[in-house]
């Protein structure tokens, strides 16, 4: 009957030492992109170094614009609560159902009789004259 192997504190710490020399991953793995232009990548996780959860991140096409938008699928990769990247198909399905959706809740404002447009800015926001940004100041209208 063979003996199972024997833990060695000092072969670990040599071992781990050994890994921590070897080159790591710097540069991303490419997932994809989205329609603003950000570009996603991923470094997987690799537990012979310690690494048990993958690192994800995006870079925008403009990286002074702080106000960035980002596909709904995208950011629940980022944030890991999905495991596989979106596809292209299905970031054009959400997209066309979301412009189905604005285009239904303009027809419904016409038909109630509702004046004010919607104006511009962040697209997953409506901004509208009669909603207060700030609690107690009015909207800036756009020149």
């Amino acid at each position: 009957m063979s003996q199972p192997p024997t833990r060695s504190l000092i072969a670990n710490i040599f071992r781990n030492f050994i890994n921590s020399l070897k080159p790591r991953q710097i540069r991303g793995t490419f997932m994809g992109s989205d329609y603003f232009g950000n570009k996603y990548y991923e470094i997987p996780p690799n537990p012979s170094i310690g690494k048990r959860k993958a690192s994800r991140w995006f870079v925008p096409p403009n990286k002074e614009d702080f106000d960035q938008e980002m596909t709904a699928e995208w950011e629940a990769w980022l944030r890991f609560r999905r495991t596989e990247a979106p596809t292209e198909e299905e970031l054009v399905r959400n997209l066309s159902i979301m412009e189905m959706k604005k285009k239904n809740a303009l027809e419904v404002e016409k038909k109630a009789g509702k004046p004010t447009p919607l104006l511009k800015g962040m697209e997953t926001f409506p901004k509208r004259e009669e909603y207060e940004v700030l609690p107690g100041k009015p909207q800036q209208k756009p020149d």
